[in-house]
């Protein structure tokens, strides 16, 4: 494996304007992370800070520990009751099969600032992965994307749910599971890695309780050796040390969106489109009922209670609130508001690594922060990689194609003046002609037809439009045959789109590592965490 750093654009607007340093940092962020100081400020900053880390640390361990605990994570949760030490952040949604392949490029962004830190601060920083199992979208998470007919084709997970749980409480049944999880891999064609790969999944699913387990178990098996930590955000003990935290987001509701609001204001003047959906009575916290395992974002009624759908349905007084952050946290959950205010108070958070749409949001959150006295982290954006395999990259060469140009969606474009190239123009003159003859010549006959009996006029319409259809219809095959003559050029063009661009995105928001873990063995991903990576907002194109 080699990397290639190229320059491509980012996704939307402000990440771009963010990245290139054209944005203006102090209006949205705390940090420059243009500032080679920035992580010593930051650092400085923390140490100024009061976390409760052994209790953090401990909860980690009682998390971790039915995966197996090795001890390159034993050290780093032991690092982190330390009252110096300070981690690096990101998280992401707990996909099935690890979901697409930006999460590992997350996890891979995590690890490798961590270690960049380490050494630049010669202080203990370590990775930490936030799972978001509290999330309750499963349309998001429950599919990934095989080839089917030499096209990308989603498969989803055999399931049907009405109700809105958190994916950690979504059950992951052994024999649905595996059925689905075979018939994902299976698609890839058997290699000499298949059968082991299969074996170590259905372990996993076998150990595994539900959605977010699973993932974890992924997790864990492909980063253990960076000493990744984990934690689930719905786990009903992380909420025991989230409680005070959750008094301080009820009683501060209303300022925490009046808050975001005002920073919203301030970026729409700076050019920008909301990133946050909020409302003025936005409460930004979610009440959970595990029972019928229902998540309901509730919001205020302008009387200081806390309301579901703008109804009284489903209400609580702001002590009501309080004593339930109290008693039972559990029944809390946190939104895109609230979220990042929860994990900061929580973790002595060095860096937080951000894909492009939450740098976005984060930057609606400075006035947020500033209520709990708090500073933004530095937003670091995460890498974006792109796994070229030989034969793609083969296939570029033989068509002449640039690799930037495929990773921006170019390749089809490539390929529709490829076809137009190797038409017959004699057969396509030939075909109008004919077109244009036969049209003439219905007219005609029609026209006379009328004159016999006017009754004969649908009649004689669908006729022509039947005629012109078996025009088309020759003419489509015998163009057809003619690209069959030039299939081994057109299939190039094809592959090299469905590996680097596939249903024009991005290949890491469609396929998944599984692939290639099954191609290149299970230690494709630690050797993707072995190589040095440089924070230079290029992309990396890594070259097998």
């Amino acid at each position: 494996m080699k990397i290639k750093d190229l320059v491509l654009p980012a996704i939307n607007q402000f990440a771009s304007d963010y990245i290139s340093g054209r944005l203006k940092t102090d209006n949205f962020f705390h940090y420059d992370i243009n500032d080679e100081k920035v992580f010593e400020k930051r650092y400085s900053e923390l140490m100024n800070r009061h976390f409760y880390r052994k209790d953090l640390a401990e909860h980690i361990r009682q998390y971790m520990d039915p995966f197996g605990i090795n001890e390159s994570v034993r050290m780093n949760i032991e690092a982190l009751e330390r009252e110096d030490s300070v981690v690096v952040i990101g998280g992401q949604q707990a996909g099935l099969l690890s979901g697409p392949l930006y999460t590992i490029h997350k996890a891979l962004s995590v690890i490798k600032l961590a270690e960049r830190q380490a050494k630049a601060l010669n202080k203990k920083v370590i990775p930490v992965f936030w799972i978001a199992g509290e999330d309750h979208d499963i349309q998001e998470v429950n599919h990934v994307y095989m080839m089917h007919n030499s096209k990308p084709d989603k498969v989803s997970f055999p399931m049907y749910i009405t109700k809105k749980p958190m994916v950690s409480d979504v059950k992951l049944e052994y024999a649905a599971a595996m059925s689905w999880v075979e018939k994902i891999i299976e698609s890839y064609g058997e290699t000499n890695y298949t059968n082991d790969l299969l074996k170590n999944v259905s372990k996993l699913v076998e150990e595994s309780d539900n959605f977010s387990d699973f993932f974890a178990r992924l997790m864990h098996t492909w980063f253990k050796e960076s000493g990744l930590l984990l934690l689930d955000a719905a786990d009903p003990k992380l909420r025991k040390l989230e409680s005070e935290y959750f008094t301080r987001m009820i009683k501060n509701a209303d300022l925490i969106t009046n808050a975001v609001i005002s920073q919203q204001n301030l970026v729409e003047a700076e050019g920008y489109k909301k990133a946050i959906d909020i409302g003025s009575n936005a409460a930004n916290i979610f009440y959970y009922d595990a029972e019928n395992q229902e998540r309901t974002l509730l919001e205020l009624n302008g009387s200081g209670d806390f309301i579901a759908d703008k109804s009284d349905s489903l209400s609580f007084t702001q002590t009501d609130m309080l004593h339930m952050a109290e008693t039972r946290p559990e029944c809390l959950s946190n939104n895109v508001v609230t979220r990042p205010i929860m994990q900061e108070s929580l973790f002595p958070v060095l860096a937080f690594i951000a894909g492009p749409g939450e740098a976005a949001y984060w930057a609606e959150l400075k006035q947020a922060f500033e209520l709990f006295e708090m500073k933004m982290p530095p937003i670091v954006p995460r890498m974006n990689l792109t796994i070229v395999e030989r034969s793609i990259e083969t296939d570029l060469n033989e068509l002449g194609l640039d690799l930037e140009a495929a990773l921006t969606g170019k390749t089809k474009e490539a390929l529709q003046q490829y076809l137009e190239s190797i038409k017959d123009e004699t057969l396509v003159q030939l075909h109008q002609q004919l077109i244009q003859n036969v049209d003439r010549s219905h007219a005609a006959f029609s026209e006379q037809a009328l004159m016999i009996d006017e009754s004969l006029k649908p009649l004689l319409i669908k006729n022509r439009e039947f005629i012109r259809k078996q025009l088309d219809f020759i003419y489509e095959k015998t163009d057809e045959m003619n690209r069959r003559k030039h299939e081994i050029v057109i299939n190039k063009y094809e592959r090299v789109s469905a590996s680097l661009y596939p249903l024009n995105s991005p290949q890491e928001r469609i396929w998944n590592p599984f692939y290639y873990l099954n191609k290149y063995g299970p230690d494709f991903i630690k050797e993707l965490a072995r190589l040095e990576y440089e924070f230079n907002n290029k992309h990396k194109a890594i070259l097998l």
